[in-house]
């Protein structure tokens, strides 16, 4: 007999993922060191589309694929579906809409880190990018952090007003900005979520106590922040092994001379479970957080969610 497998859509993998319970699960999931995720597939269907394909597993409970669809000709120029399955009777649970669910594990993800690294207090957010990932990145940091006010910086200003009125539309106390330099200087914290190729972020403007969040440059040829940035920051990466195959910025930084890959003081396993404590109280340290992605997050986000949907 044919069963029909639930699919959670962009709405529903929202309703059931609320960041403290999604950052509660990332942090048990990097803590029990029983989610494994090997490297992700990564292959040219054209010479202007590419698949992804990453998967992850938790013992003999949970099996989860999401398959990326990157298609500059399509619109969504990306597409993504998520498979979870009954590691120990291989049935299929659930299927996700794959952008959603990857959109919130990264937000979760990056304020996972920043509870570690960012200064308790911290009362300022910067946010450098326009994207879909602007309303999670604010939901997150504000359960997380006593959010007063949120820069919104974008290559075009008026785009960068909209995404800031919507944040108000939600009770958010978001402005738009148009100068980086300026903005930096009134920042406790400080993610950036772009497509940039060129730094945005100069190390020398940094403020001692500043965190920096890096969620783009996860290309190499791709980078958010000089190698200042690195060089004047206590560095943490989300796996090891991805940062050092995928993120821009920081391949660039130890190419150049700035920072070495010895200097990674830790990665979110070491964080969570208490191997690194992160900021430790050092009010005067700038930290950085760079990551590029990890199918752990997919897999926890997913059993989260469809937990949060009490569907078989």
């Amino acid at each position: 007999m044919l069963r029909s497998i639930p699919y959670l859509d962009a709405e529903m993998v929202e309703r059931s993922t609320p960041m403290p319970a999604l950052i509660a699960a990332l942090r048990r999931a990097f803590a029990e060191g029983r989610h494994v995720a090997p490297a992700r597939l990564a292959t040219d269907m054209s010479d202007r589309a590419s698949l992804l394909v990453m998967p992850a597993w938790r013992a003999n409970v949970s099996l989860g694929v999401k398959v990326v669809e990157v298609d500059r000709d399509a619109s969504p120029a990306i597409r993504a579906t998520y498979l979870l399955i009954d590691r120990a009777t291989g049935t299929p649970r659930a299927l996700f809409d794959g952008a959603a669910l990857t959109r919130r594990r990264t937000a979760a993800a990056s304020v996972l880190a920043a509870g570690y690294l960012a200064r308790p207090h911290s009362k300022r957010l910067l946010l450098l990018g326009t994207g879909a990932l602007n309303a999670p990145l604010i939901e997150a940091y504000a359960s997380a952090f006593p959010i007063e006010a949120i820069q919104i910086w974008g290559r075009d200003l008026a785009k960068a007003e909209v995404v800031a009125g919507a944040a108000r539309a939600l009770g958010y106390p978001a402005v738009a900005t148009a100068d980086i330099s300026t903005a930096l200087q009134r920042a406790d914290i400080v993610s950036a979520a772009t497509l940039a190729t060129t730094p945005l972020i100069a190390g020398e403007a940094l403020v001692p106590g500043t965190h920096v969040d890096l969620i783009g440059a996860f290309r190499p040829e791709m980078c958010e922040a000089d190698g200042i940035a690195f060089a004047r920051s206590r560095v943490f990466v989300d796996t090891l092994h991805g940062a050092l195959e995928e993120a821009g910025d920081l391949l660039q930084a130890i190419a150049a001379g700035h920072f070495t890959a010895g200097a990674i003081e830790g990665d979110l396993a070491a964080l969570c479970t208490g191997a690194n404590p992160g900021r430790d109280g050092d009010d005067t340290a700038i930290t950085l957080f760079k990551s590029v992605g990890t199918a752990i997050e997919d897999l926890a986000a997913a059993e989260l969610a469809l937990a949060g949907q009490a569907l078989p």
